[in-house]
Parts: C-alpha cells; structure tokens; sequence
C-alpha cells in the first residue's frame, strides 16, 4: 500500500485532516515550485514598476522645481551684483512712486512685493538672522521677480499691511498710494503689477495670499502688463533663468 501524506489544516475553531498520496505529493510539488518562479517573476515586474515610480516622481520634482528660482540663493549678492547691479545698473523708475533715478541713492531701496517679513512668518523660521541661515528663505529672498526699487520711507511705512482697495475714504499721497495701519492701496498703475507678482510667489514658492484672491484677480484685470513691465520681466528671465507666468499669460490668473 503506497505511503500517505498526512496533512492537518487548522481554521478557526475546527481542524480538517487531508491524506495525500505520492502523486499528490510530487503535484503539490511541481505547484509549489511553480508558485516559487511566478512569485520570483512579481517581484521583479514590482521592483521595475517601483524603478518607474522612483523616475517619474524625480522627473516631476524637477519640473516643478524649473519653475522657480533655482540660480540664485545668495540675497545679499543678488541685491548688490544683478539688482542694482545688473537690472537696474542703468537707472530706472522707483515703483510705486514712478520717480526715475540714475543710481540706488540713500532715498531708494530694495523693496519686495511680498515682503519677506511676510514670507518669515510663513515659513515660520524664526527672526531675520535664523531665517538667513534657512537655504527655502535665502531662495525666495533671492527672486529677483519680487524684488522692487522703492523709496526707503515708502517701504519703512507699508512693512505688514495687506492689500487691499480703501477707496475714497483714505487720501492718496503724492504717489498715489492708499494707506492705513493695516492696510496698503498701491497707485492703480501698478496694481496689476503688485498683483501678478504676489500670484507668482503664492504659487511657486506655496506661500499664503497677502489679500483675498478676489482683489488680485480684479488688479489683474484692472492693470494688464505694459511695456515697462514687459521689459523688466524679460530682463529679470535672462539674469535669472525663470520667467513670472502670471506676466506672461495674465488671464492664467483667473485659474487660481
């Protein structure tokens, strides 16, 4: 009598007994080292879909990451040796004033749209000197797309107010500027400007808003882009490597 294989299959709160015989044994075998072999061929089929993964999640971090600034890290250079001198080596026009001037002066100074006492507290990395040694703070203080050249007292006075339309009720300066303890109204011919340019650092650099969408969206509408804001914009591309899509395509926008 040939020889069985006594098999005792436990389950929740009963046993089964199975006799196989020789045959079924060497069959339960083959089963089993062909199990082995497709099991051998899944892992290698995962380990290449991981491989995949891994190479498309790298090519889309690169992609994102040619959209922002990645030249430039160093804000303290970049405000001295492409800013001033560079971009505006030449001269140019103070921002919210419209005021031409042929070199920085002690009247001028290197102002930000989204002002970096703003993109601090975002990041949450502490005081002015902690967050220089912080390597995303130094990248977006170095974004020359948000840099401005601004007049030293205009910047002293707007520093944490948001924008935002006061109306008639507040009385515009010799500029053309609106503003209150809480708030700031730039001059209408820039609104546009203001607005693309906080669009570009909420969306590159995943800030929060410095004003409602709405308002931003009707700037946008409001002030489309001019020739200066054109001409700059391709300066700051050609120095910089990365252009401001807002400025490019306004009505992308209307999207966020």
């Amino acid at each position: 009598m040939p020889r069985s294989l006594c098999v005792i299959l436990h389950s929740i709160g009963e046993q089964s007994v199975i006799v196989l015989t020789p045959d079924q044994i060497v069959t339960s075998k083959a089963l089993y080292a062909r199990a082995l072999v497709h099991t051998a061929r899944y892992k290698r089929r995962m380990k290449r879909i991981l491989l995949l993964l891994t190479t498309l999640t790298l090519l889309l971090t690169t992609t994102l990451v040619i959209g922002q600034n990645i030249r430039f890290s160093d804000p303290e250079t970049v405000v001295s040796e492409h800013f001033w001198g560079n971009l505006y080596a030449a001269g140019g026009r103070s921002f919210f004033c419209d005021q031409a001037f042929t070199s920085k002066g002690f009247v001028l100074t290197d102002g930000y749209v989204y002002p970096l006492a703003d993109v601090r507290s975002a990041l949450n990395c502490g005081t002015s000197r902690q967050c220089e040694q912080d390597n995303r703070y130094r990248q977006i203080a170095s974004d020359l797309h948000n840099m401005i050249p601004v007049r030293s007292r205009t910047e002293m006075g707007r520093r944490n107010a948001r924008y935002e339309d006061l109306g008639e009720g507040a009385k515009p300066d010799e500029c053309g500027i609106r503003q209150s303890a809480q708030f700031f109204e730039p001059p209408v011919r820039v609104k546009g400007d203001v607005a693309r340019t906080v669009a570009y650092m909420v969306d590159t650099y995943d800030l929060p808003w410095l004003g409602s969408t709405a308002l931003f969206k009707g700037w946008n509408r409001l002030d489309p882009p001019d020739d200066g804001e054109l001409t700059r914009h391709r300066r700051i591309a050609e120095i910089q490597g990365n252009d401001n899509p807002f400025i490019t395509d306004p009505g992308r926008m209307e999207q966020l």
